[in-house]
């Protein structure tokens, strides 16, 4: 990417190293030393030219424009008559001076932008503030409680009531009679799926049931269950299907079975929705 450039009336050329020589320097503008800055500016140009002669080429323009100026400077000024008018005798640096000013105006107003670019984009913006509306006062000494109390009744039949009635059913069935069931199905059906084996279950009280008894079959390893992979259908299958009718399903006073029943009751309680609890009558 080529550097930036200011382009001016009179003049259109890289003014940045020569306004970089005058800085570095720390010499006055407005008496910038012709021969040091010339023959400095000329080593920049010889080392360009082994870069890039085309970008070269423009430096070259100001390297003969500082040497015009030199020579202008060796010629000896006319003296100012008294009496004559006029400004007196004219800098040769004039000319340049204004064009560095005016170029220098225009770098100094870049960086003071850039600067604000980066200030910018370390803060994050505040949201507009929402104006505030002024509210209109009520009269709300005309309005009675029955006026309040009709207008509830009018948005109440407008939205509709709900009875939020819930029955809470108890079931009492036996995790036993429950892993009999599993072990039933398996033996006639064969292998099932996970889905299979709850499927057709009416409440949660049943299902839950249904799994505890499963778990305490797996436990017994009378039951295996089998996933091919992550997230993939839960196949169930009997371990020893000779066995099943010489063993009980679950073993009477198992600790598991009356966690089981502890379950269900609270799993009853919970109930199938949301709402107050009524017992039924």
């Amino acid at each position: 990417m080529e550097p930036y450039r200011v382009n001016l009336d009179v003049y259109n050329g890289p003014l940045d190293l020569l306004l970089y020589l005058i800085r570095r320097d720390e010499v006055d503008i407005y008496d910038i030393p012709i021969a040091a800055i010339t023959e400095q500016y000329c080593k920049y140009v010889d080392f360009l030219q082994e870069i890039n002669p085309n970008l070269a080429g423009e430096f070259l323009v100001m390297a003969a424009t500082l040497l015009e100026i030199k020579s202008r400077m060796l010629l000896p000024t006319p003296t100012v008559e008294e009496g004559d008018e006029g400004e007196g005798p004219i800098d040769p640096r004039a000319d340049l001076v204004r064009q560095l000013l005016q170029y220098k105006a225009f770098k100094d107003a870049a960086a003071e932008l850039a600067d604000a670019a980066d200030l910018a984009a370390t803060r994050h913006p505040r949201r507009p503030v929402a104006p505030e509306f002024e509210q209109a006062e009520l009269d709300l000494e005309s309005i009675q409680i029955w006026t309040l109390l009709e207008a509830f009744a009018s948005l109440m039949a407008s939205v509709g009531v709900r009875e939020r009635r819930h029955e809470v059913i108890y079931d009492d069935t036996p995790i036993s009679l429950h892993a009999e069931d599993v072990v039933d199905r398996l033996t006639r059906e064969g292998n099932m799926t996970f889905r299979e084996i709850f499927g057709g279950r009416p409440s949660r009280s049943e299902i839950v049931g249904l799994f505890l008894a499963l778990l305490e079959l797996i436990r017994q390893d009378r039951v295996r269950i089998q996933q091919e992979k992550v997230f993939g259908e839960i196949y169930v299958f009997l371990h020893n299907p000779e066995s099943v009718s010489k063993e009980s399903p679950v073993p009477a006073g198992d600790p598991v079975v009356e966690a089981g029943a502890a379950m269900e009751g609270l799993q009853a309680a919970a109930g199938e929705g949301q709402g107050e609890s009524q017992p039924r009558e």
